[in-house]
């Protein structure tokens, strides 16, 4: 099996980043990195659509928003157990996406963008009309059940290192689930479609059962990243269902570097470093965000980790 040095040594990293982090700042930054990850899922899954599959959707909120509520509800409504709600959150995120699909795969370019939005403003209307089950912008605060309770030993997520590692361990099998399906004759079919899809159709590739199938693993991994977020923050709200929040994934996804494994990671991780870096010094840290995103578009198009490739395969002159 063929081992991937930059994979290897990001890994290792992120494993010892809760004993780093203490070393060199404040650890405070563990729940940032944490942060950073469980975005860093929520931006795969739109790269996934857009990168792999040719599809620009502004709707992954509306699936994010599913895998909140699916462990909020789980939680606060139903008395879930961690291990049911967690699962919740991402069936339900799934469930969503495919009877959205059903719909918006049938259309490309900007119809697909249009349809997603207002897919996730339905839901978002309807997620503040339904107050007393969502509780609207105010949200839904629960208390996190045991990770595991096992003859009077607990494991909790209300540890910081626990939930940073539980974070990093199921985001790290997302990532490897979407490398395993680009990887496989099923991944290169998509991209067949991204690239010509009436061509793809012409050589006997069913385009809408694909695009359709696609769609649902990326409402998976939004929910994923949905439900990681709800237990990071304790706490599930409508807002989060909003198109902005897509609007932000796809930035970070775009300046990443869209169609690369790693690129929704490093846009992510750019961008909210960014943001706690100026943030903590001038108010309008938006303005330094949005500079930095369009230099990226102009300068650099294919993103990040795009830039990277072109300049390391030059080599030493």
């Amino acid at each position: 099996m063929k081992i991937h040095l930059p994979y290897a040594g990001l890994l290792l990293t992120l494993a010892l980043a809760p004993w780093i982090i203490p070393i060199i700042g404040d650890p405070f930054w563990l729940s940032v990195l944490t942060e950073i990850i469980i975005w860093s899922c929520f931006a795969a899954s739109i790269n996934f659509l857009f990168g792999y599959v040719g599809l620009l959707s502004f709707g992954q909120a509306l699936f994010f928003g599913f895998g909140m509520y699916g462990v909020g509800i789980g939680i606060s409504s139903f008395q879930l157990p961690f291990w049911p709600a967690f699962f919740l959150g991402p069936f339900s995120a799934t469930v969503m996406a495919l009877i959205t699909g059903i719909f918006a795969v049938r259309l490309t370019w900007h119809y697909f963008a249009i349809i997603t939005v207002v897919f996730s403003l339905i839901f978002y209307f309807l997620a503040l009309t339904l107050k007393s089950i969502t509780g609207g912008d105010d949200g839904i605060n629960f208390s996190l059940p045991d990770l595991f309770n096992f003859m009077g030993y607990t494991v909790s997520l209300t540890n910081t290192t626990t939930q940073y590692f539980f974070t990093l361990g199921v985001v790290v099998l997302c990532f490897w689930l979407i490398k395993i399906v680009m990887s496989s004759p099923y991944g290169r079919c998509l991209i067949a479609i991204r690239d010509n899809d009436v061509r793809a159709s012409l050589i006997g590739i069913n385009v809408y059962k694909l695009r359709l199938s696609a769609f649902v693993i990326a409402g998976f991994l939004a929910g994923v990243s949905g439900a990681l977020f709800a237990l990071f923050g304790r706490y599930a709200s409508a807002s989060y269902m909003f198109y902005h929040v897509s609007g932000e994934g796809v930035v970070w996804a775009i300046v990443g570097g869209v169609g690369t494994l790693l690129g929704p990671a490093i846009g992510t991780g750019v961008f909210i470093l960014i943001r706690e870096v100026v943030s903590s010094h001038w108010q309008h840290h938006a303005l330094i965000v949005g500079a930095f995103a369009i230099c990226i578009v102009i300068f650099a198009p294919e993103g990040i980790v795009g830039l990277w490739k072109k300049y390391s395969k030059r080599g030493p002159k």
